[in-house]
């Protein structure tokens, strides 16, 4: 039983980062694009190492990936936070209709 649910976590942490890199290629915008990778990151991760400590029962490497888990908890969006407020600061438009406006008014 803990082998079918491990496999069904780790696929739907496969499905999740294959919809978030459609997500990084489909969206408009970067702060759009940040966001969906941002979001999925976190939770595939999360499904992933689920999958893997469903896989190797109650032992030390289940502890390990508790502690991945949790720096990977922290780190990810403060690391997508990081990026999108340089960005900001450094005057990227939030939407790509502003630069073709601009475009077409000169």
């Amino acid at each position: 039983m803990m082998d079918i649910m491990s496999y069904v976590l780790v696929i739907l942490a496969c499905f999740l980062s294959l919809t978030g890199g459609l997500g990084l290629f489909r969206l408009p915008d970067f702060y759009s694009r940040l966001h969906a990778v941002g979001i999925t990151d976190t939770l595939c991760s999360f499904l992933l190492l689920a999958g893997l400590a469903c896989q190797s029962g109650w032992s030390l490497t289940t502890a390990k990936l508790l502690i991945v888990f949790l720096f990977l908890l922290f780190t990810s969006p403060v690391s997508s936070y990081a990026l999108a407020n340089s960005a900001w600061r450094w005057g990227l438009p939030g939407d790509e209709s502003e630069n073709n406006d601009k475009a077409n008014k000169s």
